[in-house]
């Protein structure tokens, strides 16, 4: 079995448990490669003296050919992962070393226990939709969205309008400070945040959610995924902001984005450790009441 590991960086307090769970596997025969930036890291500040194979790219990733993929991190670790991932198949568990950590949700209190449920299969594949976007004025790289794809001003307080066709119907005309198409799993992150509803994994849906829309009749919209989107965005400056997930384009005024459910999904691994329901009640305190 091979294990590959994405991080960033982890605190002086997560180390202990990084060394746990490398010992966990190492001791099982596991091979484990790490992402370049991260292995800098683990070498200069956590003096593990251990070599391990790296990979710094989709491709090398690959070339690797680990069978799971941990992240060490919170979810936007997680996510930033998946551009290495893309459509290999390879699943992922997170291991949560930051603040929330929604879909990174195993504690790192629990990593021996993680890597007991990988070292003995004992989990079951979360597959999850993704988004991908097209424009004629720009070739994004990687081109999808595991959480969403969000429009919003730039360089201005002004609002931007954000027409919107579903299959080439016209369906709105937002005003707005942007725009929040999400997926399932996105559905309790920025779109949560501006009013969207939640949507359970695995629901053929995706979610348009106005940011701070001038117009009380605008409501966020459940729409199914197998639709085919187009926003055109007019604002005042030049250009506006188009992001998927926690990446940055700046696209020009008035150019439009075709969005569309991804031709592959991302696998997340669940174990005994963690499940939709508990992690809503536990890290957003969903259904809080006294009573129960």
């Amino acid at each position: 079995m091979k294990v590959a590991i994405y991080g960033k960086k982890i605190t002086s307090d997560s180390r202990g448990h990084l060394e746990k769970l490398y010992d966990k596997l190492d001791g099982a025969g596991v091979g484990i490669c790490v992402n370049d930036k991260f292995n800098h890291f683990l070498r200069d500040h956590c003096d593990l003296n251990l070599g391990f194979n790296t990979y710094d790219s989709h491709e090398s990733f690959k070339k690797q050919n680990p069978d799971l993929l941990l992240t060490i991190g919170g979810d936007g670790t997680l996510l930033d992962s998946t551009t290495y991932v893309r459509d290999t198949g390879v699943p992922i568990l997170g291991i949560n070393t930051g603040r929330l950590g929604f879909l990174a949700n195993v504690a790192k209190s629990e990593v021996e226990e993680a890597a007991e449920a990988i070292l003995n299969k004992n989990y079951v594949y979360d597959k999850r939709t993704l988004l991908s976007a097209e424009s004629k004025s720009l070739n994004f790289e990687p081109n999808f969205a595991l959480n969403e794809v969000t429009v919003s001003r730039k360089d201005t307080t002004a609002m931007i309008t954000v027409h919107v066709k579903i299959n080439g119907e016209y369906l709105n005309s937002y005003w707005a400070d942007g725009l929040i198409l999400a997926t399932p799993t996105g559905s309790t992150g920025y779109s949560l945040s501006c009013g969207g509803p939640i949507v359970m994994p695995g629901s053929e849906n995706f979610v348009i959610t106005p940011i701070a829309p001038h117009n009380l009749t605008v409501r966020p919209f459940v729409i199914p995924n197998n639709v085919e989107i187009e926003f055109e965005v007019e604002t005042r400056e030049d250009e506006y902001i188009l992001s998927l997930d926690s990446r940055i384009h700046t696209m020009e005024n008035k150019s439009k984005v075709q969005l569309r459910c991804a031709p592959f999904q991302i696998k997340l691994v669940k174990t005994e450790l963690q499940n939709f329901a508990s992690t809503l009640r536990n890290k957003l305190l969903w259904g809080l009441d006294r009573r129960n």
